[in-house]
């Protein structure tokens, strides 16, 4: 049975991750080795095993004290580790395994080590035949790729895999969750901050104006919370996440292109461009899609061909009632499905599309690639 190490399983990927593993019994074909960087010696998870398909009644394996994440000699004796632990852990142990021989599965959540030229980007719906090749080339470093350029591939991934975008500008609406579980959490500590303020001036004659003037003063004072964003972002939008990079842009956009064509292994770059934005949702990252086609194509042939990117994606009609109602972050946060609509040519030309989608960032931007993965290798 295949030893798997975890490490960066509390946090928020990493309970995603173990929730899905739970759900889809994966547990019950490995051996779960639990590690630490904080709590060495604790007690680790239970791992559920399921007895049979998903949803029935499982047994419950007995935990194991929680190991040393840094513990070279005991990550050494593993088969694969999965971390979610972070860039900072990947960039101190990673190397240290490799020079020392290790030559199991790495599969990691981190950005850290996407752009190496021995890692492979995890996105199986999309590039499953490339996992493939490199497993079998003896590839044994694999990454989660940028969630938002998993969920925007996920959602076209029919018009790339026929040939058909010449380029596509993803306006991204990224949610709190995103950042981090302490960002999600000081928004919501901002959201009740602003509550207070609104419920005392709703009542009031023009209290909405009264109410929003108050919350305008509110954000500036030293006891409003942005200890980890730095400005408030209930009620806002943010134009810039992560830091500035060549050509204007920041890194989370620059990863766009980048990650997009190493996903899809393309020979000649497909630009992929836009600008990306903190939003004050708190799941479900959500696009602007403006693609250019290498020739017309009638909407009809369009939205087939989206609707056959893979078996999560799920078009809605482009209209008022049904997008409000499903194209939402609040309609898709916790489920495997890719929402994508407003699907229409734009005035530009018949060669032009534009679409919204969103996704659970948490779950295919995230977690899912890197469960799925680890099936995989089980199942060689």
């Amino acid at each position: 049975m295949l030893t798997v190490g975890f490490i960066g399983w509390r946090g928020m990927v990493g309970s995603v991750l173990l929730q899905r593993m739970q759900e889809e019994g994966d547990f019950r074909d490995i051996d779960p080795y639990f590690f630490s960087t904080s709590q060495v010696g604790g007690e680790g998870p239970a791992a559920v095993l399921a007895a049979g398909d998903a949803g029935s009644h499982g047994t419950v394996r007995k935990s194991r004290p929680l190991g040393d994440a840094y513990d070279l000699a005991a990550l050494r004796a593993l088969d694969c580790i999965v971390t979610c632990q972070g860039g900072d852990y990947t960039g101190e142990v990673y190397r240290a395994l490799r020079n020392d021989g290790w030559r199991g599965f790495w599969i990691d959540a981190a950005s850290t080590l996407r752009m190496e030229s021995d890692a492979i980007l995890l996105l199986d719906p999309v590039n499953r035949d490339h996992i493939e090749r490199g497993i079998a080339a003896g590839i044994r470093t694999f990454v989660g790729a940028n969630c938002t350029v998993s969920l925007m591939l996920m959602a076209i991934g029919g018009l790339f895999r026929e040939g058909l975008v010449e380029w596509v500008s993803s306006m991204t609406y990224q949610a709190a969750s995103g950042a981090g579980a302490a960002v999600m959490e000081e928004v919501m500590r901002q959201h009740e901050v602003l509550a207070g303020i609104s419920s005392r001036h709703l009542s009031e004659r023009g209290g909405a104006l009264a109410a929003e003037s108050a919350m305008r003063v509110a954000v500036t004072e030293s006891t409003f919370p942005t200890t980890q964003i730095g400005v408030p972002l209930s009620f806002n939008v943010l134009p810039f996440i992560d830091k500035m990079v060549e050509g204007g842009r920041s890194r989370e956009e620059w990863k766009g292109q980048v990650e997009a064509n190493k996903i899809l292994g393309t020979t000649t770059i497909v630009p992929v461009d836009g600008i990306c934005v903190r939003v004050g949702a708190l799941r479900s990252h959500s696009q602007g899609l403006t693609i250019k086609l290498r020739r017309p194509v009638s909407l009809d042939e369009a939205t087939e061909l989206i609707a056959s990117s893979n078996e999560w994606v799920r078009v809605i009609p482009n209209e008022k009632g049904e997008t409000l109602r499903a194209l939402t972050p609040m309609a898709v946060s916790g489920s495997l499905q890719i929402a994508i609509g407003r699907i229409h040519h734009l005035t530009m030309g018949p060669e032009y599309l534009g679409a919204f989608t969103v996704g659970d960032q948490l779950l295919w931007g995230a977690a899912e690639p890197l469960r799925r993965f680890l099936r995989m290798v089980v199942a060689r």
